[in-house]
């Protein structure tokens, strides 16, 4: 690898030191878990020595990560657009990282339903943070009032649904694989298959399961 401070090798290089320092490690600390010298390691850091493929490999075991994310740069589309579901209030963003895990954000103005034989149950688990307003929860028998700045997790095999209280509000969720396929495919009871996770009524990312 060449030693161009201004490209790829001088950011693994402040990658190796970042990493090692964020777990609290001395020189001597990598070392030993490296099995190289602490001046070795130093130099490594510092650009006055070559970086060797079979270095890279041993110091990414040691930092506890891999080759890959060591060596990785960003890509150029860093900064990416939200699909647009006007008629369901929510911005819908896929997770480059892990296309399996979607992010939506989305404005309330319904509440949860009170028929809770509507609340539905499906593998995975969900995450939502309420930007704005304050949303109720209904999670299994219980209730929860999530107001704005607060979040709420749960794994979604538990009947839930979410809605606003007593007015607007706005939330920011993720889903995992599981729970945005269990948001797409409705059960057999008739009921209209629905494109994503989010769909109405009861509101939201998993107001109706």
């Amino acid at each position: 690898m060449e030693q161009d401070d201004d490209g790829l090798d001088g950011l693994v290089r402040k990658r190796i030191r970042a990493l090692r320092v964020s777990h609290g490690w001395s020189l001597d600390d990598l070392a030993a878990r490296a099995r190289l010298s602490p001046s070795t390691i130093s130099r490594i850091e510092n650009g006055r020595r070559r970086l060797a493929l079979d270095q890279l490999v041993t110091l990414a075991r040691a930092l506890d990560t891999s080759l890959d994310r060591l060596v990785e740069t960003a890509g150029e589309d860093v900064v990416s657009n939200p699909v647009r579901d006007a008629a369901r209030r929510l911005m819908r963003w896929t997770v480059r990282a892990d296309p399996g895990v979607t992010v939506l954000r989305q404005r309330l103005v319904d509440p949860p339903p009170r028929d809770l034989s509507r609340l539905r149950a499906h593998p995975g688990r969900e995450w939502f943070v309420v930007l704005s307003g304050a949303v109720i929860l209904l999670l299994g028998e219980r209730r929860f009032r999530v107001e704005a700045d607060q979040a709420a997790e749960f794994p979604t095999m538990l009947p839930h649904a979410i809605g606003a209280a007593g007015g607007p509000a706005e939330i920011l969720g993720i889903f995992d694989r599981d729970a945005r396929r269990g948001h797409q495919d409705r059960d057999a009871s008739g009921t209209a298959r629905r494109a994503d996770p989010g769909a109405r009524p009861g509101g939201v990312p998993g107001s109706t399961g």
